[in-house]
């Protein structure tokens, strides 16, 4: 299937040699050939959002949260609250992506607010695990729960290793293919996943099997509940996806904030009637520390055979998943090397397919080397997490920032209640940096090394932008 498709609209091998190529030659400053053009309707950007947000999270995380927390009520705020501040970060990016609508997301706002400094230090985070590693454990994730229907397969095993790399390269082939493909299938893959979830939450909150008497349930608590809206947080990441592809958008300025808003009030949805349905199926004791709490309660609602649909339905969330970081994830590297802080030739557009390939294609590359040789790597996601939530701050935080000193940008879009909102996105973001850098300090401080090993090549590099040689190279128009 990969060939049939790159024989058809281009050769990925070829885009890999030319991708090489580009660091020894040099590449001129990109042209308006080498712009992306605006393909993108509100469906595909709604569909990345929801791709990007739906995980496994909401299938695992809610036994541990109701031990925390000990109260149904408790759970369900927390799910709301998580909802409510992933929104009001969507409305911010909203501002900012109607406002700058090129491709690269944050990487765009913290270079106007900022300095290129910070900006490059995001990017290299995005490249080297925010995207990178994320989509390698979703893809080896994907594999893992195939597991259920195939015991042979393991994830950790070269066979698992190969249909994990054969999932990426497959995306990876899809969307260099255009934003045309490449949406429709995102488009499927939400579509597909947003119903099997209302399906699951429908049937089962009609089954009559569980008790209402659950929701009013007490257990003891065992944690703290703001670590528990860490994890929620954690679930609800992914709403700013869209923002990265604001440079395709049409009429981004209408566009980006509705597809942002629209997919951050869907996915809630969808949360709150999943955790209404767990409840529904067993009081909150019987659901304290339970990881396969989706699987326990769909048993309960649907019988022993509603387990086989549960486990397809995360796979399929997977899969979505790791669709829309492959889709958003280059054009994050593509916006740097057009600021001339990265290879030039990633900057190159495909000239007849119109996407970012080589940027596609190292992204790739990158995640597969992470599937062969680390395999199970999910520290460096969960440490990179704290370095993506500061990055997330300082770009809501941004929006204050770029209020103050480009007053005259025009503004199409304007979050409401402002300064309120995005100070309180700082300050519960602030609230989540500083208990991970108390209370789990290894990985904050891997976390910062991660960032900071970016800051000798960005250095690097403009050192050689000065002395000339960068051009000679390739990395400087």
């Amino acid at each position: 299937m990969v060939s049939l498709i790159v024989r058809r609209r281009g050769n990925i091998c070829s885009i890999v040699s030319e991708l090489s190529q580009g660091r020894a030659e040099h590449c001129p400053q990109p042209s308006a050939e080498d712009s992306l053009s605006r393909h993108i309707g509100i469906a595909t950007a709604s569909a990345v959002v929801i791709g990007s947000m739906v995980g496994s999270g909401i299938f695992t995380t809610s036994g541990f949260i109701a031990r925390d927390v000990g109260s149904p009520a408790r759970l369900i705020g927390l799910w709301v609250a998580g909802g409510l501040i992933a929104l009001v970060g969507a409305l911010c990016y909203g501002e900012l992506g109607a406002a700058m609508p090129e491709a690269g997301g944050e990487y765009v706002y913290l270079r106007e607010a900022y300095g290129t400094f910070v900006a490059y230090l995001s990017g290299w985070t995005s490249l080297f695990a925010g995207f990178s590693g994320a989509i390698a454990a979703a893809a080896l994730a994907f594999v893992g729960y195939l597991h259920h229907f195939f015991p042979a397969l393991n994830a950790g095993q070269l066979a698992g290793k190969g249909v994990a790399l054969a999932v990426l390269w497959l995306l990876t082939a899809a969307h260099v293919t255009g934003v045309g493909p490449g949406g429709a299938l995102q488009q499927i893959l939400a579509v597909v996943t947003v119903a099997g979830m209302a399906a699951v939450i429908a049937v089962g909150l009609a089954s009559g099997h569980g008790s209402t008497s659950n929701f009013s349930s007490v257990a003891p608590a065992q944690g703290s509940a703001f670590v528990a809206l860490i994890f929620v947080l954690y679930t609800y990441s992914g709403w700013n996806a869209a923002a990265y592809l604001a440079g395709e958008i049409r009429k981004p300025s209408r566009t980006l904030p509705a597809a942002l808003i629209a997919g951050t009030v869907v996915v809630t949805g969808l949360y709150l009637g999943m955790n209404a349905m767990y409840l529904y199926a067993m009081p909150v004791g019987a659901m304290s520390g339970v990881l396969a709490v989706a699987d326990k309660a769909a048993v309960v609602l649907l019988g022993p055979m509603a387990g086989h649909f549960t486990a397809g339905l995360i796979a399929l969330t997977l899969l979505a998943s790791t669709s829309a970081m492959v889709l958003s994830g280059p054009r994050v590297y593509y916006a740097m090397a057009r600021d001339g802080l990265f290879f030039r030739s990633v900057a190159r557009v495909h000239p007849t397919l119109g996407t970012p390939a080589r940027a596609m294609v190292l992204q790739a590359a990158w995640a597969s080397l992470l599937i062969v040789f680390f395999g199970v790597f999910e520290r460096l996601v969960l440490y990179t997490g704290f370095a993506v939530t500061v990055f997330t701050a300082l770009a809501v935080a941004s929006l204050i920032v770029l209020r103050v000193r480009r007053a005259g940008l025009a503004r199409p879009f304007r979050v409401p209640a402002y300064p309120w909102l995005p100070a309180a996105y700082v300050a519960v973001s602030a609230l989540i940096v500083g208990y991970t850098i108390i209370n789990r300090p290894s990985e904050a401080i891997l976390g910062i090394l991660t960032v900071s090993a970016g800051a000798p090549f960005y250095f690097v590099g403009r050192f050689w932008e000065g002395s000339g040689t960068a051009q000679a190279a390739g990395l400087r128009p």
